[in-house]
């Protein structure tokens, strides 16, 4: 199966949800909440994490994760990350109750797709955001492996790579050369076809998986929400008043010194719905 054929089958029966001026969805990816170790990337930005999560929850955005939430290469039991990062998972219930919670599953969390962890979330391969009565803007949404055979595809030999392989050397400093988020050829190779699907099929798409954000100065066809594992911040996309805004959370300092978690657009406001809109070209 190709990478064309791959991303369509993403969408072929994907759900869709409005996108109008009223609404409000942040879109993030590449979480790997893990069981709380030395490997567990996501454990170093929880705080900036949860602090953005409550941010969205009280202004009354949807959240939607693209992928890559969990780190399950590398651990096997789901119910040790779900202690370990309850107040995350305890938000979660708090949106899921209210509608506001969609979780697409990446590489990494590939055993979500059938759920046979027996979450009490659905979990999709992509979700599509449809303005009504122009299908030509809409916002394509999906984790991004499947530009890449060996995480689509041969998914369960990259998994025993990772857990019995590469995770030992990561703790040692060596990086997983097939990763596309550590190896930059990969990750370049990776987004170009990304963008060159986007391209020819005149999708809006919308990923993670190579965790490096993408919002060009530009229109353009493809965007990406970066991660949740950054050295020093989180970074998302906001969906807001018919237009998009790359968005990165992190720690600053006041003029007293003290600490808050601050929130800084990076690149946007890129239209969607408004006439001048990039699509209509």
């Amino acid at each position: 199966m190709s990478v064309s054929s791959r991303l369509g089958h993403a969408f072929r029966d994907a759900p869709i949800l409005p996108l109008t001026y009223r609404s409000r969805y942040v879109l993030m990816s590449d979480c790997h909440r893990g069981i709380g170790t030395s490997s567990d990337n996501f454990l170093k930005n929880q705080h900036l994490f949860l602090a953005a999560l409550k941010h969205y929850y009280r202004r009354g955005f949807t959240y939607i994760e693209l992928g890559d939430g969990d780190e399950l290469w590398e651990n096997r039991n789901m119910k040790t990350i779900v202690e370990v990062h309850d107040e995350v998972f305890a938000m979660f219930a708090q949106m899921h109750r209210q509608n506001r919670l969609y979780l697409i599953y990446g590489n990494h969390d590939m055993i979500k797709k059938k759920n046979k962890l027996q979450l009490p979330y659905s979990f999709y391969e992509g979700i599509i955001l449809s303005p009504p009565n122009m299908p030509q803007r809409a916002l394509y949404l999906t984790h991004g492996h499947q530009a890449s055979l060996f995480n689509s595809t041969f998914w369960r030999v990259a998994c025993f790579c990772v857990r019995y392989l590469w995770s030992p050397l990561e703790n040692l400093g060596v990086l997983d050369p097939t990763s596309a988020a550590k190896n930059y050829r990969v990750k370049n190779k990776c987004e170009t076809r990304l963008s060159d699907w986007a391209s020819e099929n005149r999708h809006i798409l919308i990923t993670g998986h190579t965790h490096r954000p993408v919002m060009p100065g530009e229109p353009s066809f493809y965007y990406n929400t970066g991660s949740c594992v950054h050295p020093h911040c989180i970074t998302c996309i906001e969906v807001e008043q018919g237009a998009m805004t790359l968005v990165k959370w992190s720690m600053s300092a006041r003029a007293d010194s003290t600490l808050y978690v601050a929130r800084e657009r990076i690149s946007g406001f890129v239209p969607l719905l408004s006439n001048s809109s990039f699509v209509d070209f």
